[in-house]
């Protein structure tokens, strides 16, 4: 079953390479031969995790899947949220977003986040989506060299390492992203030609 995943992340990829294995053929975007770059302007991970897919099947004719992941702190009353990946402002990195969290977090006692992913499949014309959660707390500095984004700051709960400090297979113990895929991939398996 060939699948375009709707990312060029290549962090993203590996991630969801590495659950796929060899049950499907995956694509990313640019090996499809789309190299564009898709809108998120919606409100919700939802909506733009669902902008992505159809524009891709709509391109493609193929089925597809997309995700829209947003760290949302509850002290921040669940900012930076959708606008994760660009909270600092356009051109930004992650350097700059992790900077703008820590920043405003400065002087609050509570430090609890979660991450949150919404997986939009379409599948034979139909779409479905899937959610997945991780809960844990932003750390007062970035540690750790691995993974992208917010992973430096992020400790899940039931964890003493942030993201970035993990292997990846520890990582995806905990990650809200591959909660997510796998039920993405239960689904996928359960309904295969």
């Amino acid at each position: 079953m060939l699948l375009i995943f709707a990312t060029n992340n290549a962090n993203k990829v590996a991630e969801v390479r590495a659950a796929l294995g060899d049950a499907f053929t995956l694509q990313t975007m640019r090996e499809a031969g789309l190299d564009i770059d898709i809108p998120e302007p919606h409100l919700t991970l939802e909506e733009n995790a669902f902008e992505k897919v159809r524009t891709v099947t709509r391109l493609t004719g193929h089925d597809a899947f997309a995700e829209d992941s947003g760290l949302e702190v509850k002290a921040l009353n669940g900012a930076p949220g959708v606008h994760s990946a660009r909270y600092a402002g356009p051109g930004r990195s992650d350097v700059d977003n992790i900077r703008k969290l820590l920043t405003a977090l400065e002087g609050s006692a509570d430090r609890s986040a979660r991450f949150r992913t919404v997986m939009a499949l379409i599948l034979d014309g139909k779409e479905y989506s899937f959610e997945g959660v991780c809960t844990g707390r932003i750390a007062p500095a970035p540690r750790g060299a691995g993974g992208f984004g917010y992973d430096p700051v992020f400790i899940p709960d039931g964890a003493t390492e942030t993201f970035s400090e993990m292997a990846l297979f520890s990582k995806n113990l905990f990650s809200h992203r591959r909660k997510a895929l796998d039920q993405l991939i239960a689904f996928l398996h359960e309904n295969k030609d």
